[in-house]
């Protein structure tokens, strides 16, 4: 997983923003406990009085207060007041004024006689051994006492303070919301950014695959592993933006809050993080080994379902669809039954949690009520305790449900690195060679050997011969002889495993792999077509070329008559995979789209198969033509498509068994006798050798 943060260098400026606002969050998270208490303690519990320092007092009251001090404690808390002008008494709404009312100055030191007052109270109310809490309520007591005996609003003061603390916590609330739909937006932008990247990259990964790489990992699985695996990464990141900075700030913060507040009840916090602990590591364990396996089942399910799409004409023809269904069903229950499991793992998560939380503010109450009744806690003291203590407990939450979603995203994240890491056995050249134009089209193998990456023996063995412009080449061989390897050899869809392979005189491992496939226009064996119009099929990778001569490709594969047929002509769509065109036709097509390039090189693997004779001949016929300079290199299953080829060669499990004209291999060659006589009557068979 961690290398997958690397593909998000770019967005490097959203991930410090998002770093700032998280911890912008945090705090107005860690602020609104100390103002609910603040509510609870100041607005309601002391009638809006913040300090046991009074601001106004009776002069006789005062006294009174002096002479429980010592003579310089007592000087100093004299020297703060002073008597009181009307206008003062005015402001701090003062009605009763039978005695001579005093006020604190301004320049009076708060702290040394906030201290004076408390040890004051704590003294006469016989608190000296309690805590300084208990103390400063007793003050604190006091001065309200006070002011409703000078007959202040104390209604009015405690309606001040809690609009005061409320309207505090309201702006801070709504700062904390604008950093968190700041976080969202920001940390899904670049989460998305990267979910783009990984699969520009994932694909163009796959694009240079070749066969080998293809035949590794499967279609199904790579189609897995561009959407559902990039799209597990990206949803987990957006989680590790939000939460993987932010509950670490949240549960230090609240750590350190919580103690400030009251430290005598900090192994509640314990108890609580090693119940969240607890059950964060059982689903942990009973959760990770099913991670890989969803992802596994996924690519089944995809396998299944495209080889039944891929299929379904066999299928109907061979009555299967219930088998079919039967394997689909397996497949797709055994992912319901992983998903379910985890679905239900992850579903119990939440109530047991909310269990522990709970018992957690029981536990917290219990202990509270005691310390309140010894004087040593206010309720809203207790009350902030207990928000701060379900913020830690929800950090550590958080966390754990990071480490919970990791493991899956972990899977998916290796997945992709997979193919990422894949270096694709045919590879560019460091330095590409270049074509020699006096050897223009000329192929030539030389002693050339192929085996498949993990096969005991050799798919091809020594093979020898050269196919020169002007002339057509045909490949013959029974089923599973090497036909189409030896075709795939040329463009480099392998590399050999031994001899070499050489097009216009170089070695094709030297040469640049789109110089190299530019000069070879490639009809594969089974006809592949891609969605939008005929004529951008026939232009496919071919940019420039004139209409004219797309006309004349298609003239040349016999293609042109059921082109104009269609509505819209060149124009017309095709569906994806060619699903509206017969077999025929997206044969025609494939050829021409190979003509329409005018290479020098053309590489036929079967690829009249699907024409009737007539048509076979036809396209031939026009082909030679077409190509009278050109390479023509033809795989072929029947003797009537190549017997009057320039040269045929015969193989025979890998090895050449025979090469020369039709009638040259009619006399030395017994394997091409017996598919001669196998294919072709007595009288073709004689025709041809004429």
């Amino acid at each position: 997983m961690l290398k997958m943060m690397i593909h998000m260098r770019r967005y490097a400026w959203m991930l410090a923003a998002v770093v700032v606002l998280l911890a912008a969050q945090a705090a107005c998270e860690l602020w609104l406990p100390t103002y609910t208490a603040a509510i609870v303690d100041v607005g309601i519990q002391q009638e809006g009085v913040e300090s046991p320092v009074p601001e106004a007092v009776r002069e006789s009251a005062l006294e009174g207060m002096l002479a429980g001090m010592d003579a310089e404690t007592a000087a100093r808390v004299r020297a703060a007041y002073a008597p009181a002008d009307e206008a003062a008494l005015s402001r701090l709404g003062v009605t009763e004024r039978a005695d001579t009312v005093l006020i604190l100055r301004e320049d009076a030191d708060a702290a040394a006689l906030e201290a004076a007052f408390e040890g004051l109270y704590a003294e006469a109310a016989g608190l000296a051994g309690m805590s300084g809490d208990a103390a400063r309520q007793a003050a604190i007591a006091a001065a309200a006492a006070e002011y409703r005996a000078l007959g202040m609003d104390m209604d009015g003061m405690r309606s001040r303070a809690i609009w005061k603390y409320g309207g505090l916590m309201l702006l801070i609330a709504l700062a904390g919301a604008a950093a968190a739909a700041a976080v969202g937006y920001l940390g899904s932008r670049a989460a998305a950014g990267m979910g783009r990247d990984l699969r520009e990259k994932v694909f163009a990964r796959v694009l240079s695959f070749g066969q080998q790489e293809m035949d590794a990992f499967s279609t199904a699985s790579l189609i897995t592993r561009s959407t559902n695996d990039i799209q597990q990464v990206q949803n987990v990141t957006v989680l590790l933006l939000r939460i993987a900075i932010y509950a670490p700030i949240l549960g230090v913060g609240g750590i350190i809050r919580a103690l400030e507040t009251n430290a005598s009840m900090a192994w509640v916090i314990a108890v609580g993080v090693a119940l969240v602990l607890a059950i964060v590591g059982v689903l942990f364990a009973l959760g990770l080994p099913r991670f890989r396996r969803m992802q596994e089942q996924i690519d089944r399910v995809n396998l299944v379902m495209r080889e039944t799409l891929t299929g379904l004409p066999v299928i109907r023809a061979f009555v299967t669809q219930k088998r079919e269904e039967e394997r689909f069903d397996a497949a797709s229950t055994a992912l319901r039954k992983t998903q379910l499991f985890v679905g239900r793992l992850m579903g119990g998560m939440m109530p047991m949690m909310m269990l522990a939380m709970n018992g957690v503010c029981v536990l917290i109450l219990w202990v509270g009520a005691g310390s309140i009744d010894a004087g040593n806690m206010q309720v809203g003291d207790m009350m902030a305790f207990i928000q701060y203590t379900m913020q830690i407990i929800a950090a550590f939450l958080m966390i754990s449900l990071i480490s919970v979603m990791l493991p899956r995203a972990s899977v998916s994240a290796g997945r992709i690195q997979e193919i990422l890491d894949t270096e694709p056995a045919v590879r560019e050249p460091e330095t590409p060679a270049d074509f020699d134009p006096a050897q223009a089209g000329t192929v030539c193998f030389e002693d050339v050997c192929f085996r498949y990456p993990g096969a005991d023996e050799d798919a091809l063995s020594h093979l020898t011969f050269t196919a020169r412009p002007g002339r057509t080449t045909a490949i013959l061989g029974g089923t599973g002889s090497g036909k189409s390897t030896l075709l795939n050899l040329i463009p480099r869809f392998y590399d050999v495993t031994g001899g070499r392979v050489t097009v216009d005189g170089i070695d094709v491992r030297s040469a640049s792999l789109a110089g190299l496939r530019a000069r070879i226009g490639y009809v594969p064996q089974k006809g592949v077509l891609f969605s939008g119009t005929v004529r951008e099929n026939l232009t496919f990778g071919s940019d420039g070329i004139p209409d004219a001569q797309v006309r004349r490709a298609a003239q040349v594969a016999q293609a042109e008559g059921f082109i104009l047929e269609r509505e819209g002509g060149y124009d017309s769509e095709i569906a994806q995979g060619g699903t509206n065109v017969s077999g025929g036709q997206k044969q025609r097509l494939s050829i021409a789209r190979a003509v329409a390039r005018k290479p020098e090189i053309y590489l036929f693997d079967d690829s009249f198969s699907a024409l009737d004779f007539k048509t076979d001949a036809a396209v031939r016929r026009a082909l030679g033509q077409e190509a009278a300079d050109a390479t023509v290199i033809v795989v072929a299953q029947r003797i009537a498509t190549v017997m009057h080829a320039d040269e045929i060669l015969v193989l025979d499990e890998g090895r050449l068994a025979g090469k020369g004209t039709h009638a040259e291999l009619m006399e030395s060659c017994e394997v091409y006798r017996q598919i001669a006589v196998s294919q072709l009557s007595k009288e073709e068979l004689a025709h041809g050798t004429k």
